[in-house]
């Protein structure tokens, strides 16, 4: 009914148990649908009024309540008279949580935008309901003429991979209270909760409904989330309160094991497929290597928890488990992890970044992850925009098919952390830069759910603000490219980072670390990198800076405070990383890297238009000679196209398959031209470049 002294419309029920109301002071006239069937609207409306100012301000209030009308009213009023002040005071709160989570300051624009937004976004999915508590909903989008309102329902595995970059960005609150909803909906089995409906208090949710137990990832993902906050947060008490719950979550987690000791999808809840052609299969790699991380975390919370007896034990799982593994999921022939295991345990060869989820928690063989990788970096996988599911070349691919073709930047968030942690920087900084921009391509922060397999559109089906989708802008940047890592429980703190090439400078502040936080100066020349730590903190800690450099690169010293440090060499075969570990004092701290030979390629990654079709330079593998004068790329690129990459540090003499333009950039870098042919029938081509070097001095 419209309420003429509030100029707003009320809502209520016939049982009086909930309120609400909808309106503007500054309603002139309204419209109501009419209750005899007379007419065709079912529109209720209001006007504002013209405005005849050059500028003018409307304001719009919804307010609800589950008490009585004159609490309604009440709230009605205080949003329409002071929500100035309310607005202000908002935007110091997120001021303020901005400044108390790990703030970056990055010479890419867009990087740090993203990063800030996504930050703001990924929090605005912690949700308290009256009825059910608070916890962590899935997104937020419009309901249309009869759908649910978006994902804004509590949903356990998205609640999960977002407490990963909320761990990162040491808001431990947020994660705690997510980590206790989840816990409070625990099935008696100990099976965790998929789906959980803002009503779910108002009907039989988990009796009547198929939706509550559906997944069987949310089980492992929440042993693994448990021991992330817990490791990251110093919270051990908390481990002892939980115990009992994670034991449980394990328990239903052996149950589902087949006779190879592997966790079971079908006849127990879906994977990350939940349904179109890849299915049905026994168990996906990515269950499965989900399953064996939860081994290696629930261990490490035994130990912490002083179960000595079950750590022992646990561990032992899992080392003998972890080969086994990657044999089953490895396909010879594709020389790749593959999709899943069918029903007759045989291998379903299907090529997916789903394995980039255990490759995240480095459960698999560098050498298989790189063959893997070279495979998903490919313009067949890799869309500008993000990694789709399969390959665009696979006889099931639909570009619309929400788990047989589509982009999700989930799927984007998990591919760039598990390629940085195997070492391939080049996909995972492109996959990191497609996920900022779509942060950036619309409302700030606000990353659509799922994307075209074909072109740069959400489906319309996606839900415009994804948490997990978000988050995935964060975890890239702090546990990907920055490889932050607070080990809070053991007093050791890692920072492994791989910097972009052509950044000078960046910084980093209010990183958990040890007992406190660390602020982060890092500065980067041709031939040496400096890092400024500023520490608080007094417990002792253990401190490891570790950052990437070339194979080519030498060391020539390093120094802490002026005074020369040791140092060791941790070589891949795409890099290798200068290793420096000392125990951190409070205060001002000062570490010089002296380096010749370094060497760092730049590939421009952008998004296309929107609607449009992929056009960046895909590299898909580098190879290093042995004495490192010759570096081979294999690279893709859109036929009749001329892409030019930045080379910076040591100058290549020359090139095979490309030409170094004549002069430098602006910032000092060779410039490489690779020229693509025009083609009749492909979009993409294969190429190889080699560069050379001339010996090291």
């Amino acid at each position: 009914s419209w309420n003429d002294s509030l100029h707003a419309f009320a809502l209520g029920e016939e049982s009086r148990k909930y309120f609400g109301i909808i309106g503007s002071p500054q309603a002139i006239d309204h419209a109501q649908e009419s209750s005899n069937n007379n007419f065709a609207s079912i529109t209720n409306s209001f006007r504002l009024g013209v405005s005849k100012k050059g500028r003018d301000k409307k304001i719009i209030v919804v307010a609800g309540s589950f008490k009585d009308q004159a609490e309604l009213e009440s709230t009605y009023q205080r949003l329409a008279q002071d929500y100035p002040r309310m607005r202000r005071e908002d935007a110091q709160s997120w001021s303020d949580y901005l400044a108390k989570t790990v703030s970056l300051s990055l010479p890419d624009s867009d990087l740090q935008n993203a990063y800030d937004w996504s930050r703001v976004s990924a929090k605005q999915g912690l949700v308290e309901n009256p009825f059910l508590g608070a916890g962590l909903i899935a997104g937020y989008g419009t309901s249309g003429n009869g759908a649910r309102p978006g994902f804004a329902w509590f949903f356990g595995r998205d609640s999960l991979w977002t407490d990963l970059s909320l761990d990162a960005a040491g808001d431990f609150a947020t994660v705690r209270t997510a980590l206790d909803f989840i816990s409070k909906y625990q099935r008696e089995d100990g099976k965790i909760e998929h789906e959980l409906s803002q009503s779910a208090s108002l009907v039989p949710w988990f009796r009547d409904f198929p939706y509550g137990y559906a997944s069987a990832d949310a089980t492992p993902l929440y042993i693994i989330a448990m021991d992330d906050y817990v490791t990251s947060s110093g919270d051990v008490e908390w481990a002892r309160a939980k115990w009992g719950s994670v034991w449980k979550a394990f328990q239903f987690l052996r149950s589902t094991y087949d006779e190879n000791s592997l966790p079971r999808n079908i006849g127990v809840g879906h994977g990350w497929v939940e349904g179109g052609p890849l299915l049905p299969v026994e168990t996906e790699l990515y269950q499965s290597g989900l399953g064996l991380q939860a081994v290696r975390s629930l261990a490490h919370l035994a130990v912490l928890t002083g179960k000595e007896g079950v750590h022992r034990d646990l561990q032992q799982q899992f080392d003998s488990a972890k080969s086994p593994l990657n044999q089953a999921f490895w396909s010879p022939e594709r020389k790749s992890f593959i999709f899943a295991l069918d029903k007759e345990g045989k291998r379903v060869d299907v090529s997916t970044v789903l394995s980039t989820v255990p490759m995240w928690m480095g459960v698999l063989d560098e050498d298989k992850a790189d063959s893997t990788i070279s495979q998903l970096a490919d313009f067949d996988h890799s869309a500008d925009w993000g990694m789709r599911i399969i390959s665009s070349e696979n006889p099931l691919f639909d570009p619309t098919g929400y788990h047989f073709g589509s982009v999700w930047p989930l799927f984007t968030g998990w591919a760039a952390v598990g390629e940085y942690r195997y070492h391939r920087a080049l996909p995972a900084y492109a996959n990191l830069r497609a996920n900022s921009l779509l942060a950036l391509n619309g409302s700030l922060g606000r990353v659509t759910e799922v994307l075209s397999g074909s072109y740069n559109t959400q489906l319309a089906t996606s839900s415009p603000h994804q948490i997990w989708s978000s988050a995935m802008v964060v975890n890239p940047m702090l546990r990907g490219m920055l490889g932050l890592e607070n080990l809070r429980t053991e007093n050791r703190f890692r920072f492994a980072p791989h910097v972009p090439a052509g950044w000078k400078h960046f910084a980093a502040s209010q990183v958990p670390a040890c007992d406190g936080h660390v602020d982060l100066q890092y500065t980067r020349d041709t031939n040496f990198i400096e890092l400024k730590i500023e520490r608080n903190g007094t417990a002792p800690c253990q401190f490891e800076f570790a950052p990437a450099v070339s194979p080519r690169a030498k060391i020539a010293s390093a120094t802490m405070n002026g005074q020369s440090i040791n140092f060791r060499m941790d070589p891949h075969r795409t890099d290798q990383h200068v290793v420096l570990a000392f125990n951190l004092a409070p205060g001002g701290s000062t570490l010089a890297v002296n380096i010749r030979d370094d060497f760092a390629l730049g590939i421009p990654a952008n998004l296309p238009e929107i609607g449009g079709r992929s056009r960046n330079l895909k590299v898909t593998s580098e190879t290093w000679s042995t004495n490192r004068d010759q570096l081979q790329l294999q690279v893709s690129g859109v036929a009749g196209n001329t892409y030019e990459l930045s080379l910076y540090g040591s100058r290549a003499m020359k090139a095979y398959e490309a030409e170094l333009a004549p002069g430098l950039s602006a910032d000092g870098a060779q410039r490489l031209r690779i020229v693509f042919p025009a083609s009749g029938t492909a979009s993409y081509i294969h190429r190889a470049v080699t560069l050379y070097f001339s010996h090291s001095q």
